[in-house]
């Protein structure tokens, strides 16, 4: 290959990342035409980690009024425990004869506990593949989550579907109670993409001035 060759594949792999990264600013900045409530019922899409992190979203889920729904809640394929906690409080919601409106989907787990860092990164690129259909086929109002690194796959699909202009989503993102003086390494990463970043302790707020200072509720 020659080099004058190579530098026109080199000058429009370029500009191809440019106009992407000016896509992906102007999906971030532009102020979001969805407003929950204001039209009727919002299609949420909860993201439930393991352990504490299911039991934070869960009551984060019981304040929110019925016009959320229907409810779609994704889990990693080897969690255990989440999905009877779900359909639980999924049961106290049911009046009568109506239906549940909820579903609950699985995708690979981005990392492991203990895992290493540089294997993680293939794993949770795994885990976009398998986020990126199901989250296109979805197409949800908003996304809420607390941290799971489940969620990171889970988000940067959210934030594809609106760079290619099919969808602006609602990205919102409560910070675990457990995190008092640094945010997780999910948040670190969502604090710059989310629209909504909510935290429980007043420290963290005044570190990252972005975040929304809400007290314990959880």
């Amino acid at each position: 290959m020659s080099l004058s060759v190579l530098y026109g594949v080199l000058c429009g792999v370029f500009l191809a990342l440019l106009v992407l990264v000016l896509r992906l600013v102007m999906v971030i900045r532009r102020v979001t035409d969805c407003k929950p409530g204001k039209k009727g019922s919002v299609c949420v899409l909860v993201v439930a980690g393991s352990g504490g992190h299911t039991t934070e979203i869960i009551r984060l889920m019981e304040s929110l009024s019925q016009a959320y729904t229907p409810r779609h809640y994704v889990i990693a394929d080897t969690d255990k425990m989440s999905e009877d906690k779900i359909r639980t409080f999924e049961s106290s919601k049911v009046k009568g004869d109506s239906p549940a409106q909820f579903t609950i989907h699985r995708i690979p787990r981005s990392r492991e506990v203990r895992q290493s860092w540089s294997s993680s990164v293939l794993s949770t690129l795994y885990a976009l593949l398998y986020s990126i259909p199901l989250v296109f086929r979805l197409r949800p109002d908003v996304v809420l989550c607390n941290g799971p690194g489940t969620c990171i796959p889970l988000c940067a699909a959210v934030l594809l579907l609106g760079i290619l202009g099919m969808k602006r989503v609602l990205l919102v993102y409560v910070e675990s109670i457990c995190r008092v003086e640094s945010l997780s390494l999910s948040g670190k990463i969502l604090y710059h993409f989310a629209d909504y970043f909510f935290v429980q302790w007043q420290c963290l707020q005044t570190r990252y001035p972005k975040s929304v200072y809400i007290g314990r509720i959880v």
